[in-house]
């Protein structure tokens, strides 16, 4: 009834709410990624997206069908993979980034070492500077990870905004500098709040470092300071800062998958956990339902 073309198209909208980033991460063209939505739409006799010339959002329709979309391309790949007879072997160097740690994502690791058994993963979970250092020295074959701004690098995940997150019963003194909490550097969102914080002449001073995402929440919650954190993963127990406190906007920031150079079995291992993040990038979302 619904064809596996229509809803990969779907699928990537979804994740990066943009017809043109969902073109480019599947090599179609923007009027056919159109097409496929909306054939999916007939066929579904449902609304999938709100969408004007500024924005696209998934309906209420649309957020059902996600779970439906990535269940039905599962089952497809299980049959394809059982019929063929192509079973991956070998072993692959998966980076992620902290900003996953809180996300479903091992339920997405899961399912893949269910499917190939004989893939031998190693995970490691790093700032996502280091990350991308890593693969650069041939230490890892694939990573999940922020890009920082202009990188032209990785397949997108999903693209989503940085806003400044702390305690709720926080409260900023406009006459003393910005308590941070921070990553160590290379940090991305370090780099980020910092930049946008001298752009607007703000003083600001560290308030605590941590290279775990675990000890920048604890250091939040405590009420010790603020932090940059992308909009759609803000931790439980984490409010966005309010307007009125006049922090800088700090810009957007895109969540990508990176191959290594490695090719052979590692590659063929590498190229299916990254289809399998990008069926499934709505559930490392906790924004999104499904």
């Amino acid at each position: 009834m619904y064809d596996p073309s229509h809803l990969r198209t779907f699928l990537a909208v979804a994740q990066t709410l943009s017809f043109t980033q969902a073109a480019r991460r599947l090599g179609l063209r923007q009027s056919t990624v159109s097409q496929h939505v909306r054939r999916l739409e007939d066929a579904t006799g449902r609304q999938l997206f709100s969408r004007d010339t500024h924005s696209v959002e998934l309906t209420e329709d649309g957020e059902a069908m996600l779970g439906f979309a990535r269940r039905l391309l599962e089952v497809q790949e299980q049959a394809t993979a059982f019929f063929t007879g192509t079973r991956l072997r070998g072993r692959l160097r998966f980076g992620a980034s902290e900003d996953f740690v809180l996300t479903r994502l091992p339920e997405i690791l899961e399912r893949f070492r269910s499917d190939h058994p004989e893939v031998d993963l190693e995970l490691t979970v790093e700032l996502s500077g280091t990350l991308h250092e890593q693969l650069a020295a041939g230490k890892l074959d694939l990573v999940l990870a922020k890009r920082r701004p202009q990188d032209p690098r990785g397949e997108l995940v999903w693209h989503d905004r940085l806003v400044w997150i702390g305690a709720e019963r926080l409260r900023l003194d406009p006459e003393r500098p910005v308590p941070l909490i921070v990553y160590p550097p290379p940090g991305i969102t370090r780099a980020l709040a910092l930049e946008a914080l001298e752009r607007e002449g703000r003083a600001w001073r560290i308030a605590c470092t941590s290279g775990s995402l675990n000890g920048l929440i604890a250091a939040a919650r405590a009420g010790l300071g603020v932090m940059a954190h992308s909009h759609g993963l803000v931790p439980p127990g984490l409010v966005r800062v309010p307007d009125r406190a006049g922090l800088p906007e700090l810009g957007e920031v895109d969540f990508v998958i990176v191959h290594g150079r490695r090719h052979g079995a590692e590659r063929g291992a590498a190229d299916a956990l990254a289809a399998a993040i990008l069926s499934g990038g709505d559930r490392l979302h906790p924004g999104r339902r499904g």
